[in-house]
Formats: C-alpha cells, sequence, structure tokens
C-alpha cells in the first residue's frame, strides 16, 4: 500500500490571489475555503483533499431565501491552473466547460439539486491542478458578490472598414460597447466562430487577405460582456472580399442534377455535380437553400441527401459550388427537388397494451420468457443488445439464442415458441441501457458515435434489422420473425448518464447528439419500412420535465411523433441511494411534505410535461417499477416514519445495495414485523421504515399499482410497461394488479 502525503493550505483564498497563513507538506490543515454571496444564494468552494497535480472539492450551494429553488445554473471560473475533471456528483449533474475556460454546473435529473428555503445542498466533483480560489462566480445569472444582481445587457455595434476588398489588404472591425456597470470583454466572431476577444476599448479585431483563395462575403459580429455576465450581440457587418488571382483566374464551370425530383417514400435525393476547370477542380460544395450539407473533393462529385418521413415534406432547391486551386469558384444554376412521403400508418397503443421488458440475464437464473403469463403481456421488450465496432450485437450470446450447431436457441427461441401458441403478442429487441457491465463501454456515448453522420447511422441501422429483424446470423439458421421491431434504450441522449459516467463535453456537442438521437430514430424508421410495413419502433425515454423541455425547445418532438409507434416513458427512479434524502421510488403525486416539492418530479409531471411537449397521450406508455428503493442510517423524523430524512448508504438485503425486487422485498420488509408500513395517498406508494435498524424502503404494492394503473387508463395514455420481467413474486401480484386495470 502506497499512503500520499497531502498538504494543504490554511487561510482564506481571495479570488484573485492566495494568503498564506500556514504551510507545511507534512501536517493537514483546514481545507481552503472561498465563499461568494448572492442576494438569495450563495456558492462556498472548498477543498476536501488535495494532492500533487489534484483536488476534491466541494461546493455548498445556500438559499438564504423564504422560497425553494428547482432550477439553477452556477457559472464560475478557476483562478490559475485549476480545472473540473468528469462529472460532478451529489446537487450537480453536468458540468460543461465554456469556450472562455469558465464552468456552469446544472442540477441533475433526480431531484437532488433542489435547494429549499433556508437550507443548502452540496456539489461535489475532481479537480486538475491547484485550487487558488474561483472569478466571476454567478448564479441563475446573478452576481455571487453580494450585491444585487445586475441584469442589464451592454449596447454593442460593429462596422468593418473598407466594406469592400478588391485587393489584397486588412479589414479591421471596430466595436463601440457600453453598459451601466462597464463592458470586460468584447468578443469578435466571424461567420459565427470565435476569432478574437479584446479586454480594453477601442474594442478592435484586424484580418488580413491575401489571395484570391480568401474571396467570399464575412458576416462579423461583436458580442459584449459586463461583469455578471450579460452580454449582447451586435448586428452583423459584412466584408466583401473580391481579389483578383495572381495566375489562374478563370472559374471552373459547374452544373447539378437530382434525382428523383419528387420523392415519394422514405430515400434519397441523389446529387450529382459536373465541374471542369482549365487547371483543376479541388472540391465541390452541395447546397440545400443556402445550407452547406456536404463536400466532395474527388469525382465524380455527389451527394445522397436523405428524407425518412413525411414531416420532412417540402420543396427544395439545391446548388453545387466548385472550386479551384487559385480560390476561383462558381455557383451552377439551382435544380428543385419534392418530396412528398406519405404519413407513416403504423400500429399505436391501444390504451390496453402492456409492455414487459425482458432482460437476457434473467434467463440464466431460471426466469425465461415462457414464465410470463401471456394473457397480461402485448409486447415483450427484449433487453439489451450492445453496440460493438459501431454495429449491433449481442450482450450474451449463450443466453439469446446459443444452441446446439445451427439450432437457435436461448431467449430467441423462446419468443418464437411463445409467440406460436400465443400469435397477437409482439417482441422487439431494445438496444442499448444504462450500462453493459463488465465491457468498460457506456451505451449514450456508443450511441453517440454511431449517430453521428449519415454513413454511420445507416451502417448501424442496418446491422441492427439484419441481425434481429431479419435474423442473419452467421452460424445459426436464420430466425426472421422472431422481432417485430427495434426499442432504442438511448435514455439520455444529450446528457448525462449510464456507466461508466458519460457527459457531452460542450453544450453544442449535447445539443448535436439530441439532434442526431432524432437522424438515428429516422433512418431507423427508413430502413425498418423499406423492408417491411408496420414494424415496431419505440423509444425508452426519461420523463423529468426539463428534459423534455429541451427535446420541445430544440424541435425535436414533430419528427419522434412521425417515426415512433409509441414513447416508452420511464416514470421510476425519482429517488435513490444517490440522493441524501429518502423518497418514493415512482410517486404519481407530490407529497407537500416533499423538501423537493417546488419541483414536482412524479410521474403526473413527466407524463404531463411530455404531453404538453406535443406527444399524444395515446403515444405515451408510462413505466410501472416491479422493484423498490432502499436506504441505511435514515432518521426517523417529525412523523417518525423516515419519509423525506436524511440518509446516508443504499439498504442491503436486495439484489443490488439500495435496490431490491418485489420477490425480495416481501419477505425481506413486507411480511418482515421489524418494519412498520404506511402508505402515502398523495403519491399512491407504500414505504416502510425499520426505527430500530434506521432502514427505509420505497416500494409499489399491489394497491399502488392499480391506482397509479387506474391514473393510466382514465386519462388516455397509451397503456402500460414494466421494468422488469422477473421480479414479481411467484403469484405474479403486480402484474395482475396492472392487467386488472389496463387490460
Amino acid at each position: 500500500m502506497t499512503v500520499k502525503r497531502i498538504a494543504l493550505l490554511t487561510g482564506l483564498l481571495t479570488l484573485g490571489a492566495v494568503t498564506l497563513v500556514s504551510c507545511s507538506r507534512d501536517v493537514l490543515v483546514d481545507p481552503a475555503q472561498v465563499t461568494q454571496q448572492a442576494a438569495i444564494l450563495s456558492a462556498t468552494f472548498t477543498t476536501s483533499s488535495a494532492w500533487d497535480g489534484g483536488f476534491n472539492g466541494v461546493i455548498t450551494l445556500k438559499n438564504t431565501g423564504d422560497t425553494a429553488v428547482s432550477t439553477w445554473s452556477l457559472n464560475f471560473k478557476f483562478n490559475g491552473n485549476a480545472g473540473l475533471s468528469g462529472t460532478p456528483w451529489g446537487a450537480g449533474g453536468n458540468a460543461v466547460k465554456n469556450a472562455d475556460g469558465s464552468y456552469t454546473i446544472t442540477p441533475n435529473t433526480w431531484g437532488g439539486g433542489n435547494i429549499p428555503a433556508g437550507g443548502s445542498v452540496t456539489v461535489s466533483y475532481g479537480g486538475t491542478g491547484v485550487f487558488s480560489g474561483v472569478t466571476a462566480c454567478t448564479i441563475s445569472g446573478a452576481s455571487c458578490s453580494g450585491t444585487p444582481g445586475d441584469t442589464t445587457a451592454p449596447t454593442v455595434s460593429a462596422t468593418v472598414a473598407p466594406a469592400t476588398l478588391t485587393a489584397a489588404g486588412t479589414a479591421k472591425v471596430t466595436a463601440t460597447a457600453s453598459d451601466n456597470v462597464g463592458v470586460t470583454k468584447v468578443e469578435f466572431f466571424r461567420n459565427g466562430t470565435l476569432v478574437s476577444t479584446d479586454t480594453t476599448a477601442p474594442y478592435e479585431y484586424s484580418q488580413s487577405f491575401t489571395s484570391s483563395s480568401q474571396n467570399g462575403t464575412y458576416a462579423f459580429t461583436a458580442k459584449a460582456f459586463d461583469a455578471a455576465g450579460n452580454n449582447k450581440t451586435s448586428t452583423a457587418t459584412n466584408l466583401t472580399v473580391n481579389i483578383p488571382g495572381t495566375g489562374d483566374t478563370i472559374a471552373p464551370t459547374v452544373s447539378v442534377t437530382a434525382s428523383p425530383t419528387n420523392l415519394t417514400a422514405p430515400g434519397n435525393i441523389n446529387l450529382s455535380a459536373t465541374a471542369s476547370d482549365n487547371v483543376g477542380v479541388s472540391k465541390v460544395e452541395f447546397y440545400r437553400g443556402t445550407t452547406l450539407i456536404a463536400t466532395d473533393t474527388t469525382a465524380p462529385y455527389t451527394h445522397a441527401d436523405s428524407f425518412s418521413s413525411s414531416a420532412q415534406n417540402s420543396s427544395y432547391s439545391y446548388t453545387a459550388k466548385a472550386f479551384d486551386a487559385a480560390g476561383n469558384n462558381k455557383t451552377s444554376t439551382a435544380v428543385t427537388a419534392t418530396v412528398n412521403i406519405p404519413t407513416t400508418s403504423f400500429p399505436r397503443p391501444t390504451g390496453k397494451t402492456i409492455v414487459a421488458y425482458f432482460a437476457n440475464w434473467t434467463r440464466n437464473s431460471g426466469y425465461t420468457v415462457n414464465s410470463l403469463p401471456a394473457d397480461k403481456v402485448d409486447v415483450i421488450n427484449y433487453s439489451f443488445a450492445k453496440i460493438v465496432g459501431g454495429k449491433c450485437a449481442s450482450t450474451d450470446i449463450n443466453a439469446d439464442y446459443g444452441g446446439t450447431g445451427p439450432t437457435v436457441g436461448g431467449g430467441f427461441n423462446d419468443i418464437k415458441l411463445l409467440k406460436a401458441r400465443n400469435p397477437s403478442i409482439k417482441a422487439v429487441i431494445s438496444i442499448g441501457g444504462w450500462s453493459w457491465y463488465g465491457t468498460g463501454l457506456n451505451p449514450n456515448q456508443e450511441f453517440a458515435k454511431v449517430a453521428a453522420t449519415d454513413a454511420s447511422r445507416q451502417t448501424f441501422v442496418k446491422s441492427c434489422i439484419d441481425q434481429f429483424v431479419k435474423g442473419i446470423m452467421p452460424g445459426y439458421n436464420t430466425y426472421e420473425g422472431v422481432f417485430d421491431g427495434i426499442d432504442i434504450d438511448w435514455e439520455f441522449p444529450g446528457e448525462c448518464g449510464g456507466e461508466p459516467t458519460y457527459c457531452p463535453a460542450t453544450l453544442t456537442q449535447a445539443q448535436t447528439e439530441r439532434a442526431n438521437w432524432l437522424k438515428l430514430l429516422q433512418e431507423f424508421r427508413r430502413q425498418l419500412d423499406a423492408y417491411k410495413p408496420g414494424l415496431l419502433l419505440t423509444v425508452a425515454v426519461n420523463s423529468h420535465p426539463r428534459i423534455v423541455q429541451t427535446y420541445k425547445d430544440e424541435g425535436l418532438i414533430p419528427g419522434l411523433n412521425q417515426v415512433l409507434n409509441w414513447i416508452n416513458v420511464m416514470t421510476y427512479d425519482y429517488s435513490g441511494t444517490w440522493s441524501s434524502i429518502t423518497g418514493h421510488n415512482t410517486p404519481l403525486d407530490q407529497n407537500p411534505r416533499d423538501p423537493n416539492a417546488a419541483q414536482n418530479f412524479t410521474i403526473k409531471s413527466g407524463l404531463t410535461a411530455w404531453n404538453n411537449a406535443g406527444i399524444p397521450r395515446n403515444h405515451l406508455i408510462p413505466g410501472f417499477a416491479f422493484y423498490g428503493r432502499g436506504w441505511a442510517n435514515v432518521s426517523a423524523g417529525p412523523n417518525s416514519d423516515g419519509l423525506f430524512n436524511p440518509a446516508s448508504g443504499g439498504a442491503s438485503g436486495g439484489e443490488e445495495v439500495g435496490s431490491a425486487s418485489y420477490r425480495t422485498l416481501v419477505n425481506l420488509v413486507i411480511n418482515n414485523p421489524a418494519f412498520t408500513k404506511y402508505y402515502d395517498t398523495y403519491a399512491q406508494a407504500p414505504y416502510a421504515y425499520d426505527p430500530v435498524n434506521r432502514i427505509f424502503w420505497s416500494y409499489d404494492n399491489a394497491q399502488s399499482i392499480g391506482a397509479k394503473a387506474t391514473y393510466t387508463k382514465q386519462n388516455g395514455y397509451g397503456g402500460a410497461m414494466f421494468w422488469m420481467s422477473g421480479q414479481d413474486d411467484s403469484q405474479n401480484t403486480l402484474l395482475n394488479a396492472l392487467a386488472s386495470k389496463i387490460h
């Protein structure tokens, strides 16, 4: 064992400097601390430990106001060489490093980031370098200095001189900026890309142009900031560069064709450009309208513009722009193509649809697909397939289809036999999930990779359909018809999630991943329909209203409506051992006692968020949990029931620390006299507390399942989904209660 000596500093770390009271490489002293006070919220930065090249940091957010704060954004910049590594934990669920070197931390998605009135929460993180304080700290845009927050943005305008360059020379962009407090910096952007930052007036940026290869139109903008982080972007000022060539001055010739000119089914509009030049063509750019969509550097110059659903129906104008090595260029005459894909007609939930997630690992414990009561299940989501090398793959060959010689066995054969006896049952393969244990791969990250480009999406989707829908598996007979579609469990596109930990590095990356999520689903729908119309395509999604609002704001909802049969909403895991207080795993509605009540993170709020975003209720299938969540070291609290009280660590006795199936809970908790049982009529959720051993469990029983299923049915939702098969007791108590209300 190696013991690392840790040297810490005693003293106040101010925003700009370190005041050392004592320093010793062998003596542990008080952790470093910086406190900044806002009008309502304050942020205290501490280090709990430090070592050569890193430290562990803790940020305490305190609410001195009289109302709870459920949504916040903390922005700050480290002094010196310190940085934030990885994903924060505790109240912070996401950290993004911004272009200016600052960091933005936002709350986690499960409610632990709610700051009650008069209370506080902590954000923990791993740091790099040496912590020496922070600067430019704001909370939700308000200054952390203790003075009233400045909310007035600067004013800014920009000019470029000259406005036209017809010979080699320099253009200067000048910004005029003012602010009620003071301008701290002005950023200059060229065609949307940051090219310079100036912190002192006069605010200027100059760029030289030397050859005809730089010819074109440049849009410059200036963005002014003040100390509070308020900012304003100027109107664009344009520069036209048209420098005569010193040698070759002859532009290429170019024309473009589109085929077909009327697309009436999911597919591609194929663009082909013919280009020539007296010296040579260096590249051809393809444009849809004014948007660059592709660049080809070798003949034949082509691009396939993909369309998958009627949501994309429109008339499109395409041009090709050819360049030579001297920078001479020519744009073709535009051609027009029309997309007129019929509105997709495929099965929707009936309101009585019950979806059962079946995990392939349960088969190894003796519970198989054939153990399911077939009269109570309509769709089986066989879980999970994974992604390897950009293609679909089984997570457990023996459990899935292993047999003797070419004979298909395993869970796939179980499904085949079950469907033969019950022809109305459908089965889909679920791809993704929270973790592929033992692989070192994060499903979120692997999905982001395969969804990144047209080519990667097409390759990945084809591999999934070939293997699981067409049943093409080398060494085995075909098992076509086992699966009736695909379920995509990219549970947190553009968000932190999964194991091992993965988060998008920047806000732009997060937005790109969410956009690519929809593009991937559109590609699945296109290829599924091309193979056999009527196949199912579904997703499993988060129910946090903030995340749903992001999908709406980024324009994803219409596309989801077009390509998905339905959406499985994961209305569970609202509380767990990741939270420092106990709560309900699956609350139907908010209990006023809940310190996170202001966030209103419940089954009702999640479903309402999706419906308000634009997904019809009958396309939403809420999730039911056939397992519970448990905490250890739980304070009894003022009601002596342990609910909404501090805890540390997960309860033992279940399949995992802090989690247990219903069949395990029957003896562990429900029939155990050490536990006092309670029922929350707001949440429609039972819970149990052992005051002697200070153990708390939240779970569902027949009563709560029935109440939530009744709400689902009465409010017109598509049915019910449950995670997961094999967690019920031998009498199928929970599934019977669910089916009695849904069917």
